[in-house]
């Protein structure tokens, strides 16, 4: 169970997956005993066994409903309180098997490079067999005679689908049930890094041979307005996790890798981090200044810049001086350096900047 007395922002919840589990197991024990328990203990993907509490719980013939409410801890999930739903049919014509399907609020995949079959359900890997797993269990010799329909929806699922990246990656008409260990922790980020290493993967798909990779949505938007020609999913915000966009890149095969940010993140990409997150990693400003230098800056201008904490101030003190295109194209080069150094002969690399208004200021090569 979650911990109830924890301290505030840092209560563990579950997944979508763990919650869809945890249905679709109660109503399997519906169909055994005729009544839906309100109280369902559930195997989760990390192999803990957790009770969870079941509503709406009805058996009609042979099909049995449950819903799961999801409490996502103190995690701000856009799926907070999803009503996890499991439909179970009994299909006699499936002997052992137990057949998975999406209903409404799931989303339907769309193309292809996630894993999953183009025009099923977006029921990753993880969860799949977690489901099955707990249907399986609940079932026990019934399954010798009998086989088991599983249909997970989500009434609310096509209103949450909107705040997610889903659209972008050709997942459409819901959420996407997701969850690898079945446990939700607090301002985790494995949600976003797999949907950032998901994003890569359909961009490998397109046949364009490109993935843009952007910091956030104000570099997304102006990489976006330089490169009209390609398709939506090519391009990614990966956020702080170049680390694993790159590797998923790599994997994809593509030939070109288009790396758009500001100077913030682009310096700490070319220090040699791949996780730019603020809290990883100081910005070098001793690199800053030492670019600054190279393109004829006076001592004292190199010294204020390495003196500071931000890569900001750097970039300010070289627009002052009418060096900021030079300055900005050098820093692109540098990341372009490192990259190629980390990754040799994986991949073209470009790289674009733009000021915090979002409007262009170098590029490079």
């Amino acid at each position: 169970m979650m911990e109830k007395n924890a301290p505030r922002g840092t209560r563990t919840g579950f997944t979508t997956g763990a919650c869809s589990a945890a249905a679709a197991r109660a109503a399997t024990l519906g169909l055994l005993t005729g009544q839906v328990p309100q109280r369902i203990e559930c195997l989760l993907p990390n192999g803990d066994l957790v009770t969870f509490d079941v509503l709406d719980g009805a058996v009609n013939g042979d099909t049995a409903h449950a819903m799961v409410i999801k409490d996502a801890g103190d995690d701000p999930d856009c799926t907070d309180k999803a009503h996890l739903t499991a439909d179970v049919t009994l299909r006699r014509d499936l002997s052992g098997q137990v057949l998975l399907t999406g209903g409404f609020g799931v989303g339907t995949v769309t193309m292809p490079g996630l894993g999953l079959t183009v025009g099923g359900p977006a029921i990753n890997p993880v969860p799949r067999r977690n489901i099955t797993a707990n249907v399986q269990a609940a079932a026990g010799e019934l399954l010798e005679e009998t086989g088991f329909e599983v249909c997970i929806s989500v009434p609310q699922g096509l209103e949450m689908a909107k705040k997610t990246l889903n659209a972008r990656l050709g997942i459409l008409g819901g959420i996407s049930i997701l969850g690898t260990t079945g446990i939700v922790k607090p301002y985790s980020t494995a949600a976003y890094r797999a949907s950032v290493v998901q994003g890569v993967q359909v961009a490998g798909t397109l046949g364009h041979g490109v993935v843009v990779l952007t910091t956030g949505g104000r570099t997304e938007k102006f990489v976006m307005t330089e490169m009209p020609h390609l398709p939506e999913p090519a391009f990614v915000q990966m956020g702080d996790f170049l680390r694993y966009a790159i590797s998923a890149a790599v994997k994809a095969g593509l030939k070109q890798v288009v790396i758009g940010g500001m100077v913030g993140k682009l310096t700490k990409i070319a220090q040699g981090e791949t996780i730019t997150h603020a809290g990883r990693a100081e910005v070098d400003t001793g690199l800053l200044a030492d670019i600054a230098a190279s393109l004829g800056a006076a001592p004292d201008v190199c010294d204020a810049i390495r003196q500071n904490e931000t890569a900001r101030y750097a970039g300010e003190r070289m627009d002052a001086l009418g060096l900021g295109p030079a300055f900005h194209k050098a820093l692109a080069q540098r990341v372009i350096q490192t990259l190629q150094a980390r990754y040799p002969d994986k991949f073209d690399l470009k790289v674009l900047v733009c000021d915090f208004d979002g409007r262009k200021i170098a590029e490079a090569p």
